[in-house]
């Protein structure tokens, strides 16, 4: 009988450590980019006629090598399971050297990588204009 034992794959890659400036410099870029352009664009007051979930905050965040554009929704009818809940609709992963895979979120609730190894300010610019991106 053959002896098994466990082995480190060698084929996964380890991702690269971010520089604490390059968070600071994405958040900052995001948050003015989200105050600016996405929120006038896609936030309204609420609805006073229906029972319709919409649209109140769009907000970013970091988790681990991902940034994160997130949106929070309102529930307004009365048998809503929660007031609220947040979505997760673009992200856009480090892969080093001021890159980033950039993908949205299906319907499917899987992610759908667009763009690879594009910069900071391409990442950006692509989050804004192009239609996969929407809260």
């Amino acid at each position: 009988m053959t002896r098994k034992q466990w082995v480190v794959s060698s084929s996964s890659k380890a991702k690269p450590k971010i520089a604490d400036a390059i968070k600071k410099e994405l958040t900052d870029k995001a948050n003015a980019l989200i105050e600016n352009v996405i929120k006038p664009n896609h936030i309204s007051p609420p609805p006073t006629d229906n029972d319709f979930n919409y649209l109140v905050d769009i907000y970013s965040k970091w988790y681990r090598n991902y940034f994160y554009f997130c949106s929070t929704y309102n529930c307004p009818h009365p048998n809503a399971i929660a007031p609220s809940f947040d979505i997760k609709w673009a992200r856009m992963e480090y892969v080093g050297e001021d890159k980033f895979n950039v993908s949205y979120m299906r319907h499917t609730d899987k992610w759908a990588e667009v763009y690879q190894e594009i910069s900071m300010l391409d990442s950006l610019k692509a989050i804004t204009e192009e239609p996969y991106f929407a809260p």
